[in-house]
């Protein structure tokens, strides 16, 4: 199919405005939509927040439906076509008489999947699917990802020195990273449903793991502790009446300790399974059923270990900072048994490298197997 590259600009434009409801808008799909007409942009919108109109309707309202009659809408995912929060979007874009609906990509969500272009098709409007799909699919993995696995999609985080360590031998750890770097962790904190770390993490750093400012999302904190070791006066649990925290336990965790954590305020949560790698498994598939969508995993390196062995690290963020610890024992970030070859190793892909002050972030997304 021949797109124009006014096509593809408009396409662009709608890209962008769906990024901006990052972190408001899940556990629904991030959506923009341009309206245009003559050569003229006459409407533009995004989905803004969870429960809020989607962007075809918040297009149509910037513009004013009836000026939208044979104009071409450029959204980037499949106009909706039943009745959730919101009616419709493809019932609104009929009775506008738009004359053409460009789609980036289609909607895997079991109740539109193709339903809302049939739809438009049905009404006589020209649809054509498929400009930009990668960009798109890519800016709506993780939702896309819950739809398909039931499992949130994993932020694997870490700051570390130039020769590759967490920490120091003693556990010292603060600070590796520079502030610019410390600022967009609070950033990318805002904007997710729950940061995670393990047990010895939560009791080496007691961290907060709040963002501070507070994003537009407030994340839950939640500790992999199996045997319900965190400390009654650590920042978490003192703070648990303020922000949520999640501690998952094993099944044979001691009962007195869990009450304990209980009555803080922490919610306390047994995963079932086998093993570690089991249990860590039921964890993400409560989170998933819980409609979590972003999970951002601060460490240590044993919880990201096990993350890695189970396939289950989607992106990752890895500060690095111009400083040498050396020491055998000294942590590296990624613990756990490790791949035996080389060809076993995680691949990244689209990988950026953007420097702050003088610590470089490397991002990238983990490539299908």
């Amino acid at each position: 199919m021949q797109f124009s590259a006014d096509d593809e600009r408009y396409m662009r434009e709608a890209l962008q405005l769906a990024s901006l409801g990052q972190g408001a808008a899940e556990p629904n799909p991030m959506v923009g939509c341009v309206l245009v007409r003559q050569g003229q942009v006459i409407g533009r919108g995004y989905h803004a927040k969870y429960g809020g109109p989607h962007a075809e309707r918040a297009a149509l309202a910037d513009c004013g439906s009836a000026n939208a009659r044979g104009a071409t809408a450029y959204v980037t995912l499949e106009p909706c076509c039943h009745h959730g929060k919101t009616p419709p979007c493809s019932d609104a874009l009929i009775e506008a008489q738009v004359a053409r609906v460009v789609i980036a990509q289609q909607d895997p969500f079991g109740l539109v999947d193709g339903g809302g272009i049939a739809q438009l098709k049905a009404a006589g409007i020209e649809v054509e699917v498929g400009l930009l799909e990668a960009e798109a699919r890519r800016l709506n993995a993780p939702y896309r990802k819950l739809l398909a696995t039931g499992r949130p999609w994993v932020i694997a985080k870490w700051a570390m020195t130039l020769d590759g360590k967490l920490a120091t031998h003693t556990g010292s750890s603060r600070w590796i990273s520079n502030e610019l770097a410390r600022e967009r962790v609070h950033q990318l904190r805002g904007r997710v449903d729950g940061i995670v770390v393990g047990s010895r993490t939560a009791q080496l750093d007691d961290p907060q793991l709040t963002a501070r400012p507070a994003g537009v999302r407030t994340p839950v904190r939640i500790v992999v502790d199996g045997d319900a070791t965190l400390a009654p006066t650590s920042k978490l649990v003192q703070t648990a009446d303020e922000t949520p925290v999640l501690v998952a336990v094993n099944q044979d965790a001691d009962q007195q300790r869990c009450d304990a954590l209980r009555d803080a305020g922490c919610e306390v949560l047994v995963c079932g399974g086998d093993d570690h790698a089991a249990r860590l498994d039921s964890l993400l598939v409560e989170l998933g059923k819980r409609r979590m969508t972003n999970l951002l995993v601060e460490g240590g390196a044993g919880l990201l270990g096990q993350l890695l062995e189970l396939g289950q690290i989607d992106e990752v963020l890895a500060f690095v900072a111009p400083k040498l610890i050396g020491g055998s024992e000294a942590p590296s970030p990624i613990g756990g048994l490790g791949g035996a070859d080389m060809m076993t190793a995680l691949q990244l892909t689209d990988v950026s490298v953007e420097t702050l002050g003088d610590n470089v972030l490397v991002h990238g997304f983990a490539k299908p197997a």
